[in-house]
């Protein structure tokens, strides 16, 4: 991959108003929308589930990033499918028979990731790296939107990457938590080619301008 990807997380959307912050992201220079699902359990939040995850595809032009944060993922592959899904993670926390679970995942035309918490390895991919398209490296903990970027975040990119250029160059490497304009180069330097982006983008004064000079830092 040449570039460096931008997704907006919805979960930092206005709620009151996400068609307009959905139609901000379709005009903008991002590349993927990037939806937290959150069930109280695996995380201490609730975000959104299946009805608004409807509403949202219904409306979006780009690739639907669907993040599960919840128990038991297996339970709705097939659903999150239907609903539009075109990358969908799941938390190797989570997961008991996470190879499974990815082959379950892609035998529905998904594209598999795995999300790994701040406190997980990324040496306990090794042996499921060649089957997954992507990794998302948390640089906060899950479960809140606003928090602060954990540093230690940059070696384990630079670790996975090393462990991918050997087992699967195509992987892609993504990052969520705590990114912004600041540490978006030094991000992709280390190795991520996909940087989630929240508060950062919806609490600005000018949305689409942040998402562009997000991405050109971060392809700078």
């Amino acid at each position: 991959m040449s570039q460096t990807l931008i997704a907006p997380s919805l979960l930092a959307a206005d709620f009151g108003n996400l068609q307009r912050d959905i139609e901000m992201v379709n005009n903008s220079d991002a590349d993927w929308f990037h939806i937290d699902i959150m069930d109280g359990v695996f995380v201490p939040n609730i975000s959104y589930g299946m009805p608004v995850l409807k509403a949202i595809s219904a409306h979006t032009n780009k690739p639907l990033d669907v993040h599960l944060m919840i128990v038991d993922p297996d339970r709705y592959i097939k659903e999150f499918a239907s609903l539009g899904a075109n990358i969908l993670t799941v938390h190797y926390e989570a997961c008991t028979h996470l190879h499974r679970t990815i082959q379950a995942i892609k035998a529905e035309g998904m594209k598999a990731g795995v999300a790994l918490n701040p406190h997980t390895s990324v040496d306990l991919l090794k042996d499921i790296l060649p089957d997954l398209d992507l990794v998302l490296v948390m640089s906060v903990n899950p479960g809140f939107g606003g928090q602060s970027f954990i540093e230690n975040t940059y070696n384990k990119i630079k670790s996975l990457k090393e462990m991918a250029s050997e087992l699967n160059p195509e992987l892609i490497i993504e990052v969520d938590g705590g990114v912004t304009s600041e540490n978006a180069a030094q991000l992709s330097a280390a190795g991520a080619n996909a940087l989630v982006a929240g508060s950062f983008v919806f609490k600005s004064n000018d949305q689409p301008k942040t998402i562009k000079n997000l991405k050109e830092v971060a392809n700078s």
